[in-house]
């Protein structure tokens, strides 16, 4: 039996009561309103039904009285009226579970006009004099003493390469680069320096393969494995060049560590670039001539000193690449400029 739809016919006459007439429209709408409790079954989602109370009775008019309202008139809005359409667009945009493409820092500091260039700073820095100043002073105890802050500077080397392009934790890569590390030391202890461009030469070649296999085995994207192979082959190999500076003589060593301490801390001076650059470039020169003449290096030292310096600010700009962390600050931050200097101490140096 369908519900016929309650329709208020106003049988009040003129005067009625407004508080009855709402106290009998409450009665109706409970005699006749369902309420429905507990859970269903139900597989489609159906809109909420509500029943909207009853209009209150108006007081009784003559039909003579009576007189149509009109609608108001609500006038469309502008982007409707050029589009054609019957309604405005929506002021949201369909629903999306991807979400928007995160832009990094360096993007967003281009895009800015500012630069993606943020140098380490003087804390790096004097940790990199600290441990060059090892390095130096190691160098003319012996190999053996020498090859304690050569490992510290490696092991620091694997690490801040893979914080410094983004892949962090990548511990295989950094293992794997460490332990080449090592393996380059160990030979170039039992070869002696004489054999250092087989000892070198051939453990890098050794690791490319292998970090190439290693990452062919991998089940990553192709684009992923590529990036990981360039990197693990890239630490690898940053982290075998140092042990140059256990191949190179340990004059050399002494002078070449000694200028890179002293060029890094003069770039990290509050100057201009390219003030900075200069200085940086003569005080490594000018330790270089102090050292070398405290060793029999000699003069050379100056010339050594300026290239160990050049290398090193090299790397010094490359740890500052991309809005680098702090953790990258204080690893390839405090490590590439030495690891750029080696190659050339032991090629200058034997």
């Amino acid at each position: 039996m369908t519900e016929q739809p309650y329709q208020n016919q106003n049988p009040y006459p003129q005067g009625y009561d407004p508080q009855w007439q709402q106290a009998y429209d409450d009665q109706y709408a409970q005699q006749y309103t369902q309420q429905w409790q507990g859970q269903t079954w139900e597989t489609q989602v159906q809109p909420p039904v509500s029943y909207q109370p009853q209009p209150q009775a108006q007081p009784y008019a003559y039909p003579q009285e009576q007189h149509a309202q009109p609608q108001p008139y609500v006038q469309a809005p502008e982007e409707a009226l050029h589009t054609g359409a019957s309604e405005p667009a929506p002021a949201y945009g369909p629903a999306t579970v991807a979400g928007n493409s995160r832009i990094t820092d360096a993007q967003r500091a281009r895009l800015e006009g500012r630069s993606p260039i943020i140098e380490p700073g003087m804390q790096p820095a004097a940790l990199t004099a600290l441990l060059g100043l090892l390095l130096s002073g190691a160098a003319a105890l012996g190999s053996y003493a020498l090859l304690v802050p050569l490992v510290a500077l490696q092991a620091v080397t694997a690490a801040g390469w893979f914080r410094l392009n983004g892949m962090w934790p990548a511990r295989q890569g950094i293992a794997l680069a460490f332990l080449g590390a090592l393996v380059a030391d160990a030979a170039l202890l039992v070869a002696g320096r004489g054999q250092g461009p087989a000892a070198i030469l051939g453990t890098l070649g050794v690791w490319v393969l292998l970090s190439l296999v290693l990452q062919l085995r991998s089940h990553a994207d192709p684009d992923e494995r590529m990036y990981g192979l360039m990197a693990t082959v890239a630490s690898a190999a940053l982290a075998i060049v140092e042990a140059g500076y256990l191949a190179a003589g340990a004059d050399a060593v002494t002078v070449g560590a000694a200028a890179v301490a002293v060029a890094v801390l003069a770039r990290a001076l509050p100057l201009p670039t390219p003030a900075s650059v200069v200085v940086s470039l003569l005080a490594a020169a000018g330790a270089g001539i102090a050292v070398g003449g405290m060793t029999d290096f000699g003069t050379k030292g100056a010339v050594l000193g300026a290239a160990a310096a050049a290398c090193a600010l090299i790397g010094h700009r490359v740890a500052s690449y991309d809005y680098p962390s702090r953790f990258v600050h204080f690893t390839a931050g405090v490590a590439l400029p030495l690891s750029a200097a080696a190659p050339l101490v032991w090629v200058l140096g034997p």
